[in-house]
């Protein structure tokens, strides 16, 4: 490998290291919050739940009451149901019954599972073993303590976190603003759809793969540019107006040595940009760093991404994603991979990390990659069909049918 190239690794912590997260924040209703990042640490303003309760229906009582050896024989005395709590005395020899939620009754620690419990008129038997002192309570603050964290700062809000707020009787939620991202395509090749396909020229799928991707990171806001052509004038204006609307750029194209490729003259006129070749299949050239309007003050940090479609998806998810998670303050959801056999044989180069399209045959027990056919970095067909990515780590060599590789899904992710 060349000493000039920078390992996905090396590229990535590079990256991470030089961002300097958003500021600002808005307040929603929680129906508005799915998604977002949250602002603050959410303590807990009551406790959860607020009064011991039964987990199951059936019967509550001492734990004292409970014979060692022999019948225990309990009298009900009334009924304690979720939302209406039996209020009597349950004594000595005595339960009360209850259902699922209900507030335990005085005195009551302990509660019998009614399948387990044999009834007669107004009195329960149950055998040995069939229950102990303290079974089937729900203690009061068991799942959050008053003034306790419910949710850290940072959170992407799941639809389970917005329950855990109801919960609580919050109905509205700090959350940070939204990361504004722009992105446009560059190259004179480029035609928007609706116009005609002049000869040597190409429909832009690469805006409409990025406006997917970062769709899914819902906790952004963006402005599609369009199509930018390949003239130093046109992409200075482009990165200006971004500028001013925007904390982040994300270019794709332009950023290799082509003599036409004058994004990275632009770049380098307005900011701090670096240029690496990454030691990766696809997307080997890319740019990142920060470009400025001196006259107006307005900066965002730029993403370079390369032209091929299939290089745009691989370095979006190599290296911007997590960008945009630390930007917008949000704490990483890992990317989730699994080990896989694979069903052929697999050319690898050492020396580069190798991203191969595939899909995974689950219904072999262990999972099983299959090769979706030509690799190339403009073959957006092989990424259509495949439902996953096999990551070839840096220093391996080619591999074998049946050997254990390491498989990125797609699925929840684009």
């Amino acid at each position: 490998m060349e000493t000039d190239f920078q390992t996905v690794d090396e590229a990535r912590l590079k990256i991470l290291a030089l961002l300097q997260p958003i500021t600002g924040t808005r307040t929603v209703a929680i129906r508005e919050a799915l998604d977002q990042v949250l602002a603050t640490d959410l303590l807990s303003p009551i406790n959860v739940p607020a009064h011991d309760n039964s987990a199951m229906d059936g019967y509550a009582f001492s734990g004292h009451c409970i014979q060692a050896a022999g019948i225990t024989n309990l009298k009900m005395v009334g009924t304690a149901y979720a939302g209406k709590a039996f209020n009597g005395n349950c004594g000595k020899g005595e339960c009360v019954r209850i259902m699922t939620g209900a507030v335990m009754p005085e005195n009551c620690d302990t509660v019998l599972i009614q399948e387990n419990a044999t009834v007669s008129g107004d009195t329960i038997s149950f055998p040995p073993g069939a229950v102990k002192a303290g079974d089937n309570r729900r203690l009061a603050g068991e799942d959050l303590t008053i003034g306790k964290p419910a949710l850290p700062a940072g959170k992407v809000l799941r639809p389970a976190d917005l329950g855990l707020i109801a919960s609580l009787g919050i109905a509205e939620i700090a959350v940070r603003r939204k990361l504004r991202v722009a992105f446009f395509s560059t190259g004179d090749e480029l035609r928007s759809l609706g116009q005609p396909l002049d000869e040597g020229c190409v429909y832009d799928s690469n805006r409409y793969t990025l406006w997917g991707m970062l769709t899914r990171l819902r906790f952004v806001e963006l402005l599609d540019m369009g199509v930018v052509h390949d003239s130093p004038e046109a992409l200075e204006q482009a990165m200006l107006q971004a500028m001013e609307q925007a904390d982040v750029i994300v270019t794709s194209g332009g950023v290799s040595v082509g003599e036409a490729d004058y994004t990275k003259h632009v770049m380098e006129k307005l900011g701090s940009v670096n240029f690496w070749k990454i030691a990766m299949r696809p997307g080997r050239p890319m740019a990142f760093g920060q470009v400025h309007n001196k006259n107006t003050g307005d900066s965002a940090y730029l993403f370079g991404l390369p032209g091929n479609p299939v290089a745009v998806m691989v370095t979006f998810y190599a290296f911007v994603r997590d960008a945009l998670f630390k930007l917008a303050h949000a704490n990483t959801l890992p990317i989730p991979m699994v080990t896989a056999k694979l069903a052929q044989n697999v050319r690898k180069r050492p020396g580069r990390t190798e991203y191969q399209r595939a899909r995974l045959d689950m219904t072999q027990g262990s999972p099983i990659a299959h090769l979706t056919g030509a690799q190339g970095s403009g073959i957006l067909r092989s990424m259509s069909e495949s439902d996953c990515l096999l990551v070839l780590a840096h220093d391996q060599g080619d591999l074998k049918a049946g050997d254990s590789v390491l498989a990125l899904p797609f699925e929840g992710l684009i």
